[in-house]
């Protein structure tokens, strides 16, 4: 009878990418994790073709993995905002110095 097909989380799989990214071979990280040959290779082009990581890997992983992957991307909107708002306050705060002083 057929093999049944193993399922991986996509933490795991963004940690194995990671180990090859760290300079440990494709096989290496293979034999490791007891992955199939070209495993880890594939992940890594998902990963990159998903832009900024978070959409790599959907329906793999637990409803958990879901919210985390979705808590990250709002944090990481928020932390963008924050910065613009800084930046935002910044500017004026100068304008205005400059407007009384005059």
């Amino acid at each position: 009878m057929g093999e049944e097909r193993r399922h991986y989380t996509a933490e795991f799989k963004r940690q194995a990418v990671e180990m090859l990214n760290a300079g440990k071979s494709g096989r290496e990280i293979e034999q490791e994790l007891s992955i199939g040959s070209g495993m880890v290779y594939r992940w890594r082009r998902e990963l990159a073709g998903a832009g900024r990581g978070l959409r790599a890997f959907p329906g793999n992983g637990l409803p958990r993995d879901e919210e985390l992957t979705r808590l990250r991307k709002e944090l990481c909107d928020v932390k963008e905002e924050r910065d613009i708002l800084a930046k935002a306050m910044a500017f004026f705060a100068k304008d205005r110095k400059r407007g009384s002083g005059s």
